[in-house]
Order: structure tokens, then C-alpha cells, then sequence
């Protein structure tokens, strides 16, 4: 049987008892087992690093997978759902250096691999417990105990397969290359790794001399930003084709060769300097020039220090000639190797270690951070006269994305695979997926792939999956492992774990006689190789479940960040298609980044954005999700975080969702009270429907299903959200508010039962459609509405999602109501314009179209037109002129103003000089070409006149008009409609006092009345219209001279028309009453708080109880739960109140102070001294209930003399202690107040 529904809702309290209740049914799993051997789904999820809690950006991704995972098992697939973790890598390492105070390569060797690698593995899972809490709190489905971890060794043995396969391809090679560093963490970085974390800083800025050695007196000028790379200076380079001029400084007479374009980067005005000649770039290629420094003078014999030529030295910025550095930049090492400065064989002149320090033979620097240097470098130049100007340049720099350093470029002997050979076939596998929004994939990504960079997958590191490749000391040896059982039979060792620790020791005997065993090189995987690696790795494939996998490849669906183009997304992409030749995803969704409300990146350290949990327990996790899902971010866009977002999603849309379902499960119930039968879903019904507006919502209802489906299957989560939002405002403010009066039974119980049946139909599917998007409230509403169909199923979760019903769809009714909205709408507008109440009737309203198929719309719904606008009569017509209705054009001055500027003149008289037909024409169309500008309703505001006699000529019309609708309202009432008017207001106000009084449909009251002073128009309205005042209250409505003295509920006195209008609600509210009463030595275990109502919220006092704690001695009461819990257990329904304890208002910090206290709950205006009876025990019946060694206080009657139903009793115990009904006791008014359960 359907359950009563309160008129408040905390949905944030109503979410924690559904997760109860799937934690009661392990409604997960269960999903999983209903759906084993049906069609797979699969699905990928990105593995995130454990070592810091979930953000924003976590819980968009999360909430767009589990809606597209959720979709697809209620479309009949099976969705294993598996989390993963990145456990190795850089942000375990860093936390590890930062605790161990850790500077390099020499502090984990004291330190020990093994050591270090053990007080990585602590760490790894430090947040793991606070991740599947958070992710669980947010309604996400995932299979958190079948998880996968990089760290397990089958996951690291399917890495080394994945490299062997690669190794095999003749992918992978060795070799040298300048790449971003971390000095931080002490390793290479890829290129995509760099790219992710870009700030701007001041750096300095030098132009140095290098005098030719053929012309001592002439210097060449370059500038650089990196100060530090100068010791290392081997080569200048030039643009060939561009022209360079000899200039001669006038203050010094010091002459200088530089770009003539580039001048002004020495010399702020001509009168500076004097030109003494000019050269094109390539005349200078060869010249030779004093090294600054003499740290590698004997390279000047091998054709160092010499001018180069390139052209990617251009015009924009420094003096166009750039100083040449080959193991610190990338275009340096290229250029300098083409010219022959340097070669692939020769030893790596870089002289800075590990940690970003200068080593010999740069001696005058010698263990300074390469950073620390530049003051000292800038310093030696001045002093040795080569110094030009020094300076400094703000610009954007890369920092290391863990660290937060900044990044330098640096030569680093490297493992690669060779990805740029492979650009087309990458391209291809892109070409074979399905991205939302496509641009991501054509512009960002497409982009990224045709430039690809070969990558760069060792990293000088510890904790991590060790590189499988066993060599010679000279490198003519190589042997790749690609498993542990291949690694024990050439070694002979027993392999039990891959980590470094394990197998660093193990040699491989070398197949050349008389050479020394192989070792395995010192490097390990970067972590992008091993998250690349995961199809694969997380089923150890293809040691196990083989054919499984390869049945389910690729993957249907991932999602993540629009940050992961260069990241995940690429590194599963280049594995895939080096392997099998094939992407390894079918369709993806890459989301914007959430940003905090003002733009700015969010940041824990400035707090300018509020803690998810925070968001979740104000608002509900179903109001965070929708909200993310209804925003741009979906769209690859970025969101500006607004906490007034989340909340306007429980108000625009779960609120008025959530009164819908309310006024339903009322309505049933006054239903099955006032006939005495029970209400029970007949799908058949819906075959005999007559009503036009229970065929319209059944009709958009099985659109929006269709549409749905439609847009699910595309992946269009951003199309499908602004559509469920729209049907809700369907469903709430046109449907239950036209139907009101059916719904309540004035059209007879048959009538009823076809309007309960439509809403039902409605309700129930918009539960199975929702369900994936909020979860929560879907399954609220479902455990009740489960009740009216046959054979339910235990959770909303396990009902496949409805298919469209075709016989229910009906475009013509769909077409018809929204004219009528459209008509209704208008004439909202023209009330609303003239300050018209809709209270107030009006003569008539009349609608003008050309179109006669809207205008037979019109005329078949005139009932609802007259209803909603409150007119008297409907009048429609094809015939504007007949109503001297005259449409006049004007322009839009803001808009245009801005746009057109010259031309808005000319345009303007244009507007104004637009013909009846010309406007009619805009409007249908909805642009206009004037001028040569094209105008849209924006720029264009059309008006309305009244001309010559007209059958409307002795009426006060008013118009509006949409498309091709024109609406005239005529505003001259009579007096008995301002009458009417007036009644209608009375019934609001006793309508008003019936909700503060708590009061629902089945409570049997009578409404009193009385005017001062009497005989006034006010009372005569009242009297005269008292049958239909009671007609729509219903509810009977009597003088106040028959009022009796007992049982007021509630009353008040108002102003009105100059009167003074009384109103009192009498009568015996009808709740079931508890017999029992606590006896004055009981308490119950749970600490409490007793609670009396002032007089002045209510016109009643009130007694009640709140636990501060259940079960005892845990989930202490919040203060925010507290006041809530006022207000629902009072059926206060947001009136605001104050809490005394004796003179002190009660706050937060009081709060948990207060056991066995007794408090007073007042009015705003009340005073805090009235005094109040205290009570050690607890005021309210209650029962303390044992099992499985915990104790939980369960309230019988709350407010005192309200009794809890024996229902309700036995689901709060169920849900914490998960004991079946057939356990409970018949009767929870026990002596003594305890009851032991048997678990």
C-alpha cells in the first residue's frame, strides 16, 4: 500500500536512507547477477592517483560514467564496473621525498631501493578509504573490492608484455633527447606531461656579445631567458634569408652585428645608434666567435663556436640571433647536430646532474641549482665585459605537474617508442571513434596526433614498473622480457614480485662466450605507459581470460577530462594502434574543467570553492550531479562552480518534481479513504482515456522516452538534461495544475482514477528514465510508487528503462497544447504587464492567427484558456483587421545601437517604415533582410495599435503575439467579476493558513470567518460567494459566531479591502494516537534532547524529542539536522524559529552540550523568558532496540501524542540493523522500553 508522503523533504537526509537501503539489498552486486549473460558492455575507467582526495573534476567524470553506465544496464547490457588506481609514478615518490627530505639519486641509494620503495607502497592507498566513501556518498556504482592497482605484479607483467610486443615491432630504441625535466623529482618528463601545468614568471632576460675572432672589434648580440645554459654555449644561429645589419652604438662606440628587425631589442630610438652596414643571415654561416666561457674551449678544434643558420629563428622577439646550447634545447641539439658541432656518438656535454645542479667542469658554479646560478652567471659576464643589457621578461613557463617547479630542458638518455613513423595509422584509429563534442577529437586531438612526438617512456626513478630489458655493459646485448616465467628460466630465478627491489639483482647469462651476465637497465616505466597499458593489464591479459577480452575489444566507452587529449586518451590510442591496429575505445565523452566562480583554477591553499561533501550534505548528491550535468562542462567547456547553481536545481526542479509526486500519493490516498477501495495501476486504462491533457503528457511523456533513447545512443548527455528539465516543468506547472480538480475527485471517482492512472504512468516511467541522472530521489520515489503495480522489483535500478510506447504518441494533441500554452502564455503576459491578478476574471480573450489548424487547436482546448487566464469568454478569429489590430515595427536601440553604429540611422527608419504584411512575415520567419542587414528579433520589437471602428471599439483590449499568434485581452471588467476577484482572494488567504497549519486533504476541519466591521463589502462578498468559497477549499467554511471554544488549530487576523478579516482553522486532527507513555525513570540510550513548541509558531503548543545520536555512541546530529528535524517533526513547513535553552539561545557549538536537556522553540519575535516545565526524561514514547552488539532509540509518537506507525518503527530498525520484517516484534509498546532482536 502507498505510503503518506510529508510535505518537507531534506534530501540530503533522504539519500543517506537510500544508500542504507542499497547497502540492505546489495543492489550493486545484485544488478550485476540479474544481468550476467546478457550482451556485454564495456567500459574503461581511468585510474586516478590515491594520494590526494577527489575534486570537482573527479565527480564530473564519475557522475558522466555512471550515467552512461547505469543507462546501459538498464538498457538490458551487463556493465562490469571495475575502479582502478595509479600507484605508481611521481605523486607517490614526491610525498615520499618531501616526508624523507630526499634531494637526489644519492639519498635513495643511502637509503636503500628496497626502503624506499616500501615507504612508497604505505602511502599508495593513504586516501583509498576516503575515495570509495566520497564516491559512494555520490550515488556512483562501482566495483570498488574487483578493482585493479598498477602495483599488482599481474598488472605489471601485462606492461612488459605490452613492451615486449613493442619491442618485437622494432618500436622501441634507445637514445638521446632534450626533453622537459623535473629537478624536483629527478626525471624526464613527456612532452604531454609538460604541457599540462604552464604559469607566467619573471625571469631574467641578457643580451650577451660574442666578438668574431676575424673581427675583435665587432660583436654578434644574443638574448636569452636562461642564463644557465650560457656555460654550455657550443654554436650562434642566424636565419638565413633574413637580413642582420652591422650597427655602432653612438654613447660607446662598441659596434654589434643583430637582426635589422629586431633593433628595438637594444636600442629604444634610431638616434642611438648608427648603421655602418647590412647582410642577409646566410653571409654570416661560418663565422667564428670567443667563447664566453673556457669550460669546453677544446671544442672549438671539433667546430665549436661558430655561426649557424636555421629558420626557426624568427622576427618576434630577442635580437634574432639565438645562442646554441645542444643539450639544453631542443632546436639546439637539432641544429647543432645537422651542422656537425656535435654527434649521436659522442659523450653528452651537460653539465648539470640529477637534481638541476652544476657539476665540473663549469667549477665557478659547481653544486648551484642550475636557477640559483643565473645571478652569479649574470655577474661573471659584467665583470668580463660581455654583458649588454640585463633585464627581466615575464612570459609563460612550463612547471613540473607534481612538484610545482619549474621544468628545464635538459639531454637525458632515454628508452622511446617510435610514435612519429606511426602518425598516419594514428590518425586512422581516431578516424574509427565516436567523440562528444566532435571538435575535441577533429581540432584538439586530431592536431596533437598529426604532430606526435616520439615517446619518451623511461624515467630515472624507483617506484614504478621496472623497464624489462636486460643488457650488455656495452649495449650490443639486449634481451626484453615480456613475463615473470620467461625472466625465471633465463636467469633461474623464482620470481614472486616485479617491483625494482625484486629483480634489479637477476642477471640473464650472456650469449657471447666470456662476457659478463646482462643486467637490467636501471629505469622504469613512466605511468602514462602503464594507464595506457590498462585495457590490457587490468584482466592480465593475455595470461588469463584471453578470449574474454578480446570479445569485449575495444571498449564501448570512456570519459575524462578534456585535460587527458594529451595524456590518457593518447597513450591508450598509441598502444592500441601499435598492437592490434585499432583504437581502443569506440566512443568517448571529454568534459570541460570545473573552475571556481570567479575563473580562476581552483586551489585548495586560496579556498575559493566549496567542499564537495559540503555541497553534497546541504544539497544532495542527485542536485550536485544534475546540476554538472546541465552545464556547459559537458560540452568540452569550462564551468564556473556556483554553489546558487546546485541549490537552484532542488528548487526549480527536484521541489516542484518532488510536490508532484506528493499531490499524486495525496490524492491516492484521499481516494481510497473517501470510496473505500484500493487504487491500483491497470495499464488497460490508459487504452479508454477521453481527456485531452491525460493524452497530451502521456504523448510527451513517450516522446521524451523516445527522445532519450535517441540522444543516449549518441552519447548527447547535454541535450538529454535541458529536456528532462522541460518535461518537469510540463508535468508541474501545466499538467497537475490544470488537472487539480480531477485529480481531487471533482469529476467523480471514474474521472479520478484515469487522472491518477495518467499521472502514475507519468511518475513511474519519469522514475526509470531518471534513474541513471539522480539516482536517489528516483529510487525515493520508486519504493513508494512500487506499491501500485504488480510483481515490483526491490529497486528502481533493476527496471530496465521503458521502451517508447507508439500508440501512445500523438503528435496533433502534442501540436494542439502548445498553441494553447503559447495562447496562455501571452495572456500571462499582458495580465502581468497591466498589473491584472489573475484572481480577478476577466470579459474575454481573444486569438488572431492565419493559421487555421492553430486556431482549431485553440477552440478544442478553450475550456483550459478560460480556466487559466480566468476570462469569461474565447473568441478566435483569422480576421486582425476586424479587431483594428495594426502591427507596428521600432528597433532595437540597445542592440542595434551597438552593432550597426553608422548605418543604425538608416536601418532604424527602415524598421519604422515596415508594412502590416512585412512584420507578419518577420514574425513567421523570424528575420528580415534591410539594408543588407539581417535582422532577428533581437534587433526588432514589434508593437500593437488599435485603428478605426473595430467590433472591439467599446472594449479595452490589450495584445501580444508569438510567431503566428496574436493574443487581445480584454481588460475591462465588471463588478461582479472584481467580486469574484475578491472571493478568489479570501480562498487564498484560508488556503495559506491551511498549509501553515500543516494541515493535509484527509484532516476533517471547518474553517470559520469574520469581518470587521460588519455589513462591510468585504462580509457581502464572503456571504455571497460561500458556496463556492467551499467548493474550493473543501472544506466547510462558518461564521465565526458559530465557532466553538475547543480544538483551534490555528488562526489569524489580516487586512483586506479596508476590513479586518478573521480566520481560524477548528477541528480534531485525525493521527493515530500512541497509548503508551514513557515513565518518568526511563531514558532512552541514544542522548536526547526534549522539545517544547511555543504557542506563538503554531497557535498550538507542541512537545517532541530529538536524538543527538543514533544508534548510541555514533552519527552524532549536525546543527543543520537538528533544525531541520524541527521543523519536520512540528510541521513548521519553513517558518523561522529560534531554540532557547532556559535564557540562552541554543547554537552549533551548544548543541551536543544538551543532553536530557529540555528547550523552548519560539517564534522570531517571542521572548526567550517564558518558563517551561523541564523533564529528565524523554517527553515522547520510544523503544531502545539491541542487535548485533549495537543499540538504536527509535521514537513510538513524535510530536507527543502523534503516534510513529508500527511500519515506519519496523523500516527505520531494518535499514540500520538490515533484519527482515518477519523478525520483528507485533508491537513495540513494551514494558521497560527495550526489545532484543535476533540478528
Amino acid at each position: 500500500m502507498v505510503q503518506p508522503v510529508p510535505e518537507k523533504i531534506d534530501f540530503p537526509k533522504e539519500e543517506e536512507i537510500v544508500l542504507e537501503l542499497w547497502k540492505k539489498l546489495d543492489a550493486f552486486q545484485t544488478c550485476l547477477k540479474q544481468s550476467k549473460g546478457k550482451p556485454r558492455y564495456t567500459f574503461y575507467d581511468g585510474p586516478p592517483f590515491a594520494t590526494g582526495l577527489p575534486h570537482y573534476g573527479h565527480i564530473l567524470a564519475g557522475t558522466i560514467k555512471d550515467i552512461v553506465t547505469r543507462y546501459a544496464h538498464q538498457k538490458g547490457f551487463h556493465v562490469q564496473r571495475r575502479f582502478g588506481w595509479d600507484c605508481h609514478g611521481l605523486p607517490v615518490e614526491f610525498e615520499i621525498d618531501k616526508v624523507l627530505g630526499i634531494k637526489g639519486p644519492d639519498d635513495v641509494a643511502k637509503l636503500g631501493i628496497k626502503n624506499y620503495n616500501n615507504e612508497c607502497r604505505k602511502i599508495v592507498m593513504r586516501y583509498s578509504s576516503d575515495w570509495e566513501r566520497i564516491i559512494n556518498r555520490l550515488g556512483r556504482w562501482i566495483d570498488f573490492k574487483n578493482d585493479y592497482k598498477t602495483l599488482y605484479p599481474s598488472f605489471m607483467e601485462s606492461v612488459w608484455w605490452v613492451f615486449k610486443t613493442l619491442y618485437s615491432k622494432g618500436l622501441v630504441y634507445r637514445g638521446v633527447k632534450v626533453m622537459p625535466y623535473s629537478t624536483a623529482c629527478n626525471t624526464p618528463l613527456s612532452n604531454f606531461e609538460s604541457g599540462q601545468n604552464y604559469k607566467e614568471v619573471q625571469d631574467p632576460a641578457v643580451v650577451v656579445n660574442f666578438p668574431l675572432l676575424d673581427e675583435p672589434n665587432v660583436a654578434l648580440v644574443a638574448w636569452t631567458t636562461t642564463p644557465w645554459t650560457l656555460p654550455s654555449n657550443l654554436a650562434l644561429c642566424v636565419n638565413p634569408e633574413l637580413k642582420y645589419i652591422k650597427v655602432k652604438e653612438k654613447a660607446t662606440g662598441k659596434i654589434y652585428i643583430l637582426m635589422e628587425a629586431r633593433v628595438e631589442a637594444l636600442f629604444k630610438s634610431p638616434e642611438l645608434y648608427e648603421v655602418l652596414g647590412s647582410m642577409l643571415g646566410k653571409e654570416l654561416k661560418g663565422k667564428k666567435y670567443k667563447p664566453i666561457f673556457d669550460y669546453f674551449a677544446q671544442l672549438q678544434s671539433k667546430g665549436a663556436f661558430q655561426v649557424l643558420t636555421d629558420g626557426y629563428v624568427t622576427e618576434e622577439s630577442g635580437t634574432g640571433i639565438v645562442h646554441q646550447a645542444p643539450y639544453f634545447g631542443e632546436d639546439d641539439y637539432r641544429v647543432c647536430l645537422a651542422a656537425g658541432v656535435i654527434t649521436k656518438e659522442q659523450d653528452i656535454i651537460c653539465p648539470v646532474d640529477a637534481s638541476g645542479k652544476f657539476t665540473a667542469p663549469v667549477t665557478d658554479f659547481e653544486g648551484l641549482h642550475v636557477k640559483e646560478a643565473d645571478k652569479g652567471i649574470i655577474k661573471m659576464l659584467r665583470d668580463n665585459d660581455r654583458l649588454v643589457t640585463a633585464g627581466t621578461v615575464n612570459h609563460s613557463y612550463p612547471f613540473c605537474w607534481r612538484s610545482e617547479t619549474p621544468l628545464i630542458y635538459k639531454a637525458v638518455p632515454s628508452w622511446f617508442i617510435r610514435v612519429e613513423q606511426m602518425s598516419q595509422s594514428l590518425l586512422e584509429s581516431n578516424q574509427n571513434t565516436y567523440w562528444v563534442p566532435d571538435f575535441v577529437k577533429e581540432k584538439r586531438f586530431g592536431n596533437w596526433l598529426r604532430d606526435a612526438r616520439d615517446w619518451a617512456v623511461s624515467r630515472n626513478r624507483y617506484w614504478g614498473t621496472p623497464i624489462p630489458l636486460w643488457v650488455s655493459e656495452d649495449l650490443q646485448e639486449v634481451v626484453c622480457i615480456g613475463s615473470a616465467e620467461e625472466l625465471s628460466k633465463l636467469s633461474g630465478e623464482k620470481i614472486e614480485d616485479l617491483h625494482r627491489e625484486s629483480i634489479d639483482h637477476i642477471t640473464i647469462p650472456s650469449k657471447r662466450p666470456g662476457h659478463p651476465p646482462l643486467k637490467r637497465v636501471t629505469e622504469v616505466f613512466d605511468c602514462w605507459f602503464e594507464s595506457g597499458s590498462m585495457p590490457y593489464a587490468q584482466s592480465h591479459y593475455p595470461f588469463e581470460k584471453r578470449k574474454e577480452f578480446e570479445d569485449n575489444f575495444p571498449a564501448d566507452f570512456i570519459a575524462e577530462g578534456i585535460d587527458q587529449t594529451r595524456g590518457w586518451f593518447y597513450t591508450l590510442l598509441v598502444i592500441s594502434t601499435a598492437i592490434f591496429n585499432k583504437p581502443p575505445f569506440k566512443n568517448l565523452i571529454a568534459n570541460g574543467l570545473v573552475l571556481a566562480s570567479d575563473g580562476q583554477k581552483m586551489s585548495k591553499s586560496k579556498k575559493n570553492y566549496p567542499d564537495p561533501l559540503e555541497v553534497v550534505n546541504k544539497y544532495g548528491a542527485d542536485a550536485l550531479r544534475l546540476y554538472l550535468i546541465n552545464s556547459p562542462v559537458v560540452r568540452a567547456e569550462n564551468l564556473r562552480f556556483k554553489e546558487d547553481g546546485v541549490r537552484d536545481i532542488l528548487k526549480d526542479v527536484f521541489l516542484p518534481w518532488y510536490n508532484a509526486y506528493r499531490f499524486f500519493v495525496q490524492n491516492v490516498e484521499r481516494l481510497q479513504m473517501e470510496s473505500g477501495s484500493t487504487f491500483q495501476f491497470d495499464e488497460n486504462i490508459l487504452n479508454q482515456l477521453g481527456n485531452t491533457m491525460d493524452k497530451w503528457v502521456l504523448s510527451f511523456t513517450q516522446s521524451l522516452i523516445e527522445f532519450v533513447k535517441q540522444e543516449m545512443a549518441a552519447y548527447r548527455l547535454y541535450t538529454v538534461v535541458p529536456r528532462l528539465v522541460q518535461f518537469i516543468e510540463n508535468l508541474t506547472n501545466w499538467y497537475v495544475r490544470m488537472n487539480r480538480k480531477r485529480l481531487k475527485g471533482e469529476g467523480g471517482d471514474e474521472d479520478c482514477k484515469q487522472a491518477l492512472s495518467t499521472l502514475f504512468k507519468v511518475l513511474y516511467s519519469m522514475t526509470c528514465v531518471m534513474a541513471p541522472f539522480t539516482p536517489f530521489l528516483t529510487e525515493l520515489m520508486y519504493q513508494n510508487l512500487r506499491h501500485l503495480v504488480s510483481n515490483p522489483l526491490d529497486c528502481v535500478h533493476y527496471v530496465m528503462l521503458p521502451e517508447p510506447q507508439s500508440q501512445l504518441i500523438d503528435k496533433d494533441i502534442e501540436r494542439a497544447v502548445a498553441n494553447m500554452q503559447t495562447v496562455i502564455e501571452l495572456g500571462r503576459v499582458i495580465r502581468d504587464k497591466h498589473s491584472q491578478p489573475m484572481k480577478y476574471p476577466l470579459p474575454e480573450v481573444v486569438v488572431i492567427s492565419k493559421d487555421e489548424q492553430t486556431l482549431k487547436d485553440v477552440r478544442a482546448l478553450q475550456p483550459y484558456v478560460l480556466e487559466e487566464l480566468n476570462v469569461r469568454s474565447l473568441t478566435v478569429t483569422s480576421d486582425k483587421e476586424t479587431y483594428g489590430v495594426v502591427m507596428r515595427a521600432e528597433p532595437d536601440h540597445k542592440t542595434l545601437g551597438s552593432r550597426l553604429k553608422g548605418t543604425f540611422k538608416a536601418v532604424s527608419q527602415a524598421i519604422k517604415d515596415l508594412k502590416d504584411a512585412d512584420i507578419q512575415n518577420f514574425l513567421d520567419t523570424g528575420s528580415i533582410e534591410l539594408l543588407g542587414q539581417k535582422l532577428t528579433p533581437e534587433d526588432i520589437r514589434v508593437m500593437y495599435t488599435f485603428k478605426g471602428q473595430s467590433a472591439g471599439a467599446d472594449k479595452k483590449y490589450e495584445a501580444h503575439s508569438s510567431g503566428q499568434i496574436i493574443v487581445l485581452l480584454d481588460l475591462k471588467a465588471d463588478q461582479s467579476m472584481v467580486e469574484e476577484g475578491m472571493a478568489r482572494e479570501v480562498i487564498n488567504r484560508m488556503q495559506k493558513l491551511r498549509k501553515k497549519a500543516g494541515l493535509v486533504p484527509t484532516d476533517q476541519v471547518t474553517l470559520f470567518y469574520g469581518v470587521t466591521p460588519a455589513k462591510s463589502d468585504l462580509e457581502r462578498i464572503v456571504q455571497s460567494y460561500l458556496s463556492f468559497i467551499e467548493n474550493t477549499v473543501k472544506m466547510p467554511v462558518k461564521p465565526k459566531a458559530q465557532m466553538p471554544k475547543a480544538n483551534l488549530i490555528m488562526d489569524e487576523r489580516q487586512q483586506l479591502m479596508g476590513s479586518e478579516l478573521y480566520l481560524a482553522v477548528v477541528g480534531e486532527v485525525k493521527r493515530t494516537l500512541s497509548n503508551a507513555a514513557p515513565s518518568a525513570s526511563q531514558q532512552p540510550s541514544s542522548k536526547f534532547i526534549n522539545l517544547i513548541l511555543s504557542e506563538s509558531l503554531k497557535g498550538i503548543k507542541e512537545e517532541g524529542t530529538i536524538f543527538l545520536e543514533n544508534p548510541k555512541g555514533s552519527t552524532p546530529l549536525s546543527y543543520s539536522s537538528f533544525l531541520n528535524e524541527i521543523d519536520r517533526i512540528f510541521q513548521l513547513n519553513g517558518r523561522k524559529f529560534k531554540v532557547f535553552d532556559g535564557p540562552n539561545q541554543v547554537t552549533a557549538e551548544l548543541l551536543a552540550k544538551l543532553h536530557g536537556k529540555t528547550l523552548l522553540v519560539t517564534s522570531l519575535r517571542d521572548s526567550q523568558t517564558q518558563n517551561i516545565k523541564s523533564s529528565s526524561s524523554s517527553l515522547c514514547s520510544f523503544v531502545d532496540v539491541t542487535c548485533k552488539g549495537k543499540t538504536l532509540s527509535v521514537q513510538l509518537e513524535n510530536p507527543k501524542g502523534v503516534a510513529v506507525s508500527h511500519e515506519e518503527v519496523c523500516r527505520v530498525i531494518s535499514l540500520v540493523f538490515d533484519v527482515p520484517n518477519s523478525k520483528m516484534p507485533k508491537t513495540f509498546n513494551v514494558e521497560g522500553h527495550k526489545v532484543t532482536l535476533d540478528a
